[in-house]
């Protein structure tokens, strides 16, 4: 089964940790929840079955992973108005998923094809597959090391030089396991994580596996999201508490604050 029928078999069963029912009693030192604040809509490509967004300050480029097999690609988009730029077929029709800028290169994952694939940011040119096991998801750097989700509650650290994994920790809301982690971004310390399938995020302390932060954006679905787009799959921190969210097949993204 793929991600995508999994996806569709999966709509109308959320997590129970995605959005807690308002019958449960909650914890008194539950995780707190926000909305996100919209600041500005940017357009995006329906067609894009986005599995990765980070944005390069450097380089001034906002890069995007694409997933499907067969169909998979590197884009680099203009990260003011959301424009492709130009655009790269992943190798050997791999179903692409999560990306992380590692100074002059990219690492792509891909889902159950068991290799990662190393790519020129200057040239968007593959340069080097390196084995992967397990699935890939999502993938961010925090300056040291790379951290990959596997739709599981496990955060997987790795060697940024080579992709070979040194540790992993386990992640929990409110002291219970929470699984589908996603699409990674990492910022001051901290990863953000698109929670599968829902289209919630959680902020996790990478130290101790706890999410001290969930972040509902369901409501980014009444500007403007078609009831057939998928899930929410998308997060580049642009500076301070400003990201870009975005999801598979949306129409727009959207910059916004999440805060505290």
């Amino acid at each position: 089964m793929t991600k995508w029928q999994m996806w569709a078999a999966a709509t109308l069963v959320v997590s129970a940790w995605a959005v807690p029912p308002a019958a449960h009693a909650q914890p008194v030192d539950a995780v707190p929840v926000i909305e996100p604040v919209v600041l500005e809509e940017i357009e995006h490509d329906p067609t894009a079955f986005t599995e990765g967004l980070e944005l390069h300050i450097g380089g001034g480029a906002l890069f995007e992973g694409t997933g499907l097999a067969g169909a998979s690609q590197l884009r680099e988009l203009d990260p003011a108005t959301g424009r492709l730029r130009r655009e790269s077929p992943v190798p050997n029709d791999y179903f692409g998923e999560g990306i992380t800028v590692v100074g002059d290169r990219i690492w792509q994952l891909t889902y159950r094809d068991g290799v990662a694939v190393e790519w020129d940011a200057a040239t968007l040119s593959a340069v080097r597959e390196v084995p992967l096991v397990g699935e890939g998801w999502g993938l961010c750097y925090d300056g040291e090391r790379l951290i990959r989700s596997d739709g599981t509650n496990r955060l997987r650290f790795h060697n940024p030089d080579d992709m070979t994994e040194i540790g992993g920790i386990d992640v929990t809301r409110d002291g219970r396991t929470l699984n589908g982690l996603n699409e990674l971004e990492c910022v001051d310390g901290q990863v953000w994580a698109n929670l599968w399938p829902s289209d919630n995020i959680v902020r996790i302390d990478p130290g101790t596996g706890s999410v001290n932060l969930v972040v509902d954006a369901a409501g980014l679905r009444t500007r403007g999201i078609p009831a057939s787009a998928q899930v929410l799959n998308g997060i580049a921190h642009v500076q301070g508490d400003e990201f870009l969210l975005t999801g598979k097949d949306w129409p727009k993204t959207f910059r916004v604050q999440l805060g505290p």
